[in-house]
């Protein structure tokens, strides 16, 4: 499966835990052996500025963490525009889900699914999208910028047991219909993580729903990392996921 990366992305560029020492590599050295990387590329500022305002795009450039930012948007455009093609996944960080068009927190600068899926629209690549968003936490980013797009679905996963959480994203993927599914992967949710939900195979499980949903609505599917801090476990949830998005 094709990997959209780069290794800037191994930089600590603050001291939250998305840019920890560490984080990157826990995937990379899983995950290396079974992908094909792609190098990635900053986003354009023009393309940015489609999501953001200005004056955030000033302020994340004020804290140093414009080019990183724009690397994991960038990043995230391509693996959306080779997503309509094959399954990808793009790991990056800083992660994106909670960067609104003009604010930011829990360590998002920039919304990197928003920015690419918005990408897609403005390239009439696609005409409809889907976003599954099933990191721990909700993607009030995506939301705040994406909501009021009448060729949009989004669906944030935000069941607190597992069989719950399970059933709503397989329920989710039966109804959706779009050319697209772009999937916010945050692994925080598992069992050995913040949100001790989901065990590692359930992001199999869930990886070969995005891809049957893809396949019945002859569209594409592609993935950008969110969350997930627990280094023993990181890179086998983001292996599990990509197999069963992957068909393996």
């Amino acid at each position: 499966m094709k990997v959209v990366f780069r290794n800037e992305f191994y930089q600590i560029y603050t001291s939250d835990p998305a840019a920890e020492a560490g984080r990157i590599e826990a995937i990379i050295n899983v995950i290396e052996p079974y992908s094909e990387f792609i190098e990635a590329d900053p986003a354009s500022e023009e393309e940015i500025l489609a999501v953001h305002t200005p004056s955030h795009i000033e302020w994340v450039r004020r804290k140093s963490l414009y080019d990183i930012s724009a690397l994991a948007a960038g990043a995230t455009i391509q693996a959306a525009r080779i997503g309509l093609v094959e399954p990808c996944f793009a790991v990056v960080r800083p992660p994106g889900h909670h960067a609104s068009s003009d604010s930011a927190w829990g360590f998002c600068y920039f919304n990197n699914i928003a920015i690419a899926i918005t990408t897609l629209k403005r390239e009439n690549k696609i005409r409809t999208a889907y976003i599954l968003d099933f990191d721990l936490h909700y993607g009030d980013g995506t939301v705040n910028i994406l909501e009021s797009e009448d060729y949009i679905t989004i669906c944030n996963a935000d069941q607190h047991y597992r069989e719950r959480l399970m059933a709503e994203v397989k329920r989710e993927m039966e109804l959706c219909e779009a050319d697209i599914i772009g999937v916010s992967a945050g692994f925080d949710n598992h069992v050995e993580d913040w949100g001790g939900v989901l065990k590692t195979e359930d992001y199999y499980d869930i990886g070969q729903m995005v891809r049957a949903a893809a396949i019945r609505n002859k569209g594409g599917s592609f993935a950008v990392l969110e969350g997930g801090y627990n280094h023993y476990v990181l890179g086998h949830c983001v292996k599990a996921f990509m197999d069963g998005m992957g068909g393996k």
